[in-house]
């Protein structure tokens, strides 16, 4: 989340969307570390088009069908180039490309598939020359826009959930948080809770910059710039209870999160979270540089975090795991290793100082934690560190990662790699 990334399967029923099983949200539990050998047929995404810092920042999965999203209008697959605007599908098992090619006039950075359709979130105002501002829906297999479903948001959206029938919206627009009807856009009233607030003056818009859902769907964790929250103090982060017709807010709540980082420019430092696979546990990946004189074991600065779900006012993490001064981007905690990825260069930071320090890890942009005792496992393929890569997906067969690396284990694996179990 981001986030890892799911596939969400369903039943469509006439124009609504009704679940076939509990809402596939945390994780799914992997029974091992995935190879650090990656795949030798996903393709590859390139410079051109008007592109240079390309990236894929968004993974969902749909049966045997990939879905990418990000910053690129080049690709390349068995020796051919393909025009690709923002968003491509291929075949997960062999990297063939799909003619599915919608066009976006801005970035996409949230995926959902379920059904025949595919959600897509992000920056773009306009799709296939339809007016459809941060959130439009697809037909999984044409790419043609769905003209009855338009949400009307009036900004940038960066997350997707699609939960007990209702599609979870979070980013940077009027209500940050809303719950829509999956087949005409609608806001449902579900999610009534303003969330206001700045952590600092050069912290950007208020926004819900990501969230995740436990795999009951009973429990929402949500990051960003705010410090309010349905009228309560919640600075950075939150948690919401998800009831049978409304969402409120949960007495979680992890005090330390009202300190800053030692980068002052990076002051709503939090860049993801995901849930286990039962649910029990979450984890934070933050950026924000080092923690101030006394922080250390507390502040969440460029470090993983596993927090209790039922516990509701920790004065510690379970486990925190520093890098030394580099961000971390996206987490997905998939049963056996929690993975990790950004531009760090270490993990096991003893000191949460700048390094990597003696004792430290070294891990280069990607790496596993262990979920229980919070360090660094042997797995190490490295990669390329650039800003970092912004999405996980873990499925049965093994892990995606999303980037915007041209190297994966001396491998060429230009910005999206896969790592089989």
């Amino acid at each position: 989340m981001r986030r890892s990334g799911k596939a969400v399967f369903a039943v469509v029923v006439g124009m609504g969307v009704v679940l076939a099983s509990q809402p596939a949200t945390g994780s799914i539990a992997q029974p091992r570390v995935v190879s650090a050998d990656p795949a030798n047929f996903t393709p590859n995404v390139i410079d051109g088009g008007g592109v240079t810092a390309t990236s894929v920042d968004a993974l969902a999965q749909l049966g045997t069908t990939l879905y990418a999203g990000g910053n690129f209008r080049l690709v390349q697959s068995g020796g051919t180039t393909y025009n690709r605007t923002h968003l491509m599908s291929f075949n997960a098992t062999t990297g063939a490309m799909n003619s599915f090619a919608p066009t976006f006039d801005g970035k996409v950075f949230a995926l959902l598939a379920t059904g025949d359709s595919l959600y897509v979130g992000g920056f773009f105002k306009n799709v296939n020359g339809v007016a459809r501002r941060g959130l439009v829906k697809l037909n999984a297999s044409t790419g043609v826009v769905d003209q009855a479903f338009n949400a009307r948001l009036n900004g940038v959206v960066q997350e997707l959930r699609l939960v007990n029938g209702r599609l979870l919206v979070g980013g940077k627009f009027t209500q940050k948080l809303v719950a829509v009807n999956p087949a005409t856009g609608a806001n449902t009233g579900y999610i009534n809770l303003p969330i206001s607030g700045s952590v600092a003056a050069n912290a950007g818009a208020t926004d819900v910059y990501r969230f995740a859902v436990n795999p009951q769907g009973t429990r929402l964790v949500a990051i960003g710039n705010f410090t309010s929250v349905g009228g309560q103090n919640r600075s950075r982060a939150f948690m919401l209870d998800l009831g049978t017709s409304s969402a409120t807010v949960n007495p979680w709540y992890y005090q330390p999160l009202t300190n800053p980082c030692r980068a002052n420019s990076l002051p709503a430092y939090l860049r993801d979270v995901d849930f286990s696979p039962d649910g029990s546990y979450f984890v934070t990946v933050a950026t924000g540089f080092v923690p101030f004189s006394g922080g250390v074991g507390r502040d969440l600065c460029d470090s993983a975090a596993r927090f209790e779900t039922n516990i509701s006012n920790p004065s510690r993490p379970t486990w925190i795991n520093y890098s030394g001064g580099d961000t971390f981007h996206s987490v997905a905690a998939a049963g056996a290793a929690v993975y990790v990825q950004g531009h760090f260069r270490a993990l096991d930071n003893p000191n949460g100082t700048d390094g990597p320090a003696p004792g430290s890890s070294p891990r280069t942009g990607i790496g596993a934690i262990d979920p229980v005792g919070g360090r660094a496992l042997p797995w190490n393929p490295g990669k390329t560190r650039g800003v970092g890569g912004k999405d996980f997906l873990v499925t049965p067969a093994g892990l995606w990662v999303a980037s915007d690396g041209r190297m994966f284990n001396g491998e060429v694996r230009d910005n999206i790699a896969f790592l089989p179990l």
